[in-house]
């Protein structure tokens, strides 16, 4: 895929400039600004700098990528939204808190759900009361997903405002306004939803230019529904229409058995497309006003997403190959995700880190290069990234954990799973059977080892029922006069 001219360009720009002379900025006198980009649904392989050949013009998503750190094995919490978000938010693994499906979905198939919370509990001590406190200005913009009712929304979380965050798992009233949202106030008829955010962190930043401030923007984009402004739809049409090819191929079958399921193998959506470089040029926006502000070299720019990329359900828009599977699945389609960390002064610009991360790391990396105390009884499941950020070195952690005892909307079984080293073991919750994949050899989980090698998957299955145990794990539950189903 031949990419524009103007992203080319962009990017051998980028590349071309001469590294950040190492500074103080750590310890410095002055505290860094945080910018969070959290993007909902965006897949792995959705963005430039790890796709090359991706459909879509990502050009300030890899502009953040050519500045800092991107890491190869960035991993949600969870495949699906409101787990992760709060797992960034306390440091922890959702399941301690059961809140271990989106907010506040549910689906039985052969045995119920494991009964879950559908809120962040207020107790938790959130990454945005920890900068509060240190007297950072706080401002959340976007999607919030993490309560039901008001007394669960940001502004009761640490953030001093709350532009757009509410119950709502994807925009109440769309992409273009009117927007129907109980904390964005209407602009003008036909109004960009991701454009008007990128205005009101504009204006953010401008009012608290004079102090240390943490933005977290979590796009209501790529979510459905899948609606994209005209002219660049248009673009991508005409893109599309050049590009031939199988779309879709037979996917596992989970839920509903009567009802065929397809996966996306071919990335050609144009009003996707036109929706993921909608939300690209609005990180532009911002990132280009750091710099015109000055505010750039002492700013940590954060982007990730909340999980991977929708390719089995909703109107099926990205594709995830290699990796198999998408949102709702515990395959690396769905776990896997874009992570990128721009630390100025410290992260060599354009370096790549393959150490597996999660989203649980943001916590206490963040509170370290803001050399701010870290609160390990809080975030307790996540370790900071900095040694891998600015001195070279590695983390101390043996294992990754998920845990997901749902059927998702996109057809994902209940299971869970760890990762050791290059091996990613997947356990059914339905019927208890496992998987075992080298990542290494085989990114798209086609090579189930579990046969060939049964002590590895005994040691890291004992592993993971021992992580069960100490978060106090949740499991399937029978349907009225159903059978049992498997315990661990």
């Amino acid at each position: 895929m031949m990419k524009s001219t103007f992203h080319i360009s962009l990017i051998a720009l980028i590349l071309a400039l001469p590294a950040i002379a190492p500074r103080a900025a750590y310890c410095d006198d002055t505290p860094p600004n945080i910018v969070f980009f959290l993007i909902d649904d965006l897949g792995y392989m959705d963005i430039g700098c790890n796709n090359p050949e991706t459909f879509y013009e990502t050009p300030f998503i890899d502009a953040i990528a050519a500045g800092g750190m991107r890491f190869t094995n960035g991993y949600a919490a969870c495949p699906v939204c409101s787990p992760t978000r709060l797992s960034i938010m306390t440091g922890r693994y959702p399941t301690r808190a059961a809140c271990t499906e989106w907010f506040t979905g549910s689906r039985e198939a052969r045995f119920r759900g494991a009964a879950f919370n559908s809120a962040m509990p207020l107790k938790e001590f959130t990454l945005a009361e920890a900068f509060h406190e240190a007297g950072y200005r706080t401002a959340f913009l976007g999607k919030w997903h993490l309560g039901p009712t008001e007394e669960y929304w940001p502004e009761h979380q640490g953030f001093d405002i709350n532009i757009a965050g509410c119950h709502a798992g994807s925009p109440p009233g769309g992409y273009f306004g009117p927007f129907n949202n109980p904390r964005l106030d209407h602009g003008p008829d036909g109004e960009h939803l991701p454009d008007r955010l990128a205005s009101e962190a504009i204006q953010f930043i401008n009012q608290e230019h004079d102090s240390p401030f943490f933005l977290y923007l979590a796009f209501y984009s790529v979510h459905t529904p899948l609606e994209g402004r005209p002219d660049l739809v248009a673009k991508y049409e005409a893109r599309a229409a050049e590009i031939m090819g199988e779309e879709f191929a037979d996917e596992e079958q989970v839920w509903p058995v009567s009802d065929p399921r397809r996966v996306r193998i071919l990335q050609r959506h144009a009003v996707y497309a036109a929706m993921v470089e909608a939300m690209d040029a609005a990180i532009g926006r911002i990132l280009n006003h750091l710099e015109e502000q000055g505010l750039a070299d002492n700013t940590i720019v954060v982007f990730t997403s909340d999980n991977g990329g929708l390719s089995t359900s909703e109107g099926s828009p990205t594709s995830n190959l290699p990796l198999r599977g998408g949102k709702g699945w515990l395959y690396e389609g769905g776990i896997r995700v874009p992570f990128l960390i721009r630390w100025p002064g410290h992260t060599t610009p354009g370096s790549v880190c393959d150490v597996p991360v999660v989203s649980t790391d943001f916590y206490p990396t963040l509170l370290e290069i803001a050399g701010l105390p870290s609160r390990p009884a809080q975030h307790l499941d996540g370790v900071s990234l900095v040694p891998l950020l600015s001195q070279g070195e590695t983390i101390e952690r043996d294992a990754i954990y998920w845990h997901y005892p749902h059927y998702s909307n996109q057809g994902g079984f209940p299971g869970g799973a760890v990762r050791m080293g290059d091996y990613k073991l997947i356990e059914r919750f339905e019927d208890g059977r496992t998987h075992l994949f080298n990542l290494a050899d085989d990114i798209g989980e086609r090579n189930d080892l579990a046969a060939t090698l049964p002590e590895r998957v005994e040691s890291m299955r004992y592993k993971l029922h021992d992580w069960y145990n100490s978060v106090e794990a949740r499991f399937l539950d029978p349907l009225p006069d159903g059978p049992q189903p498997w315990r661990p």
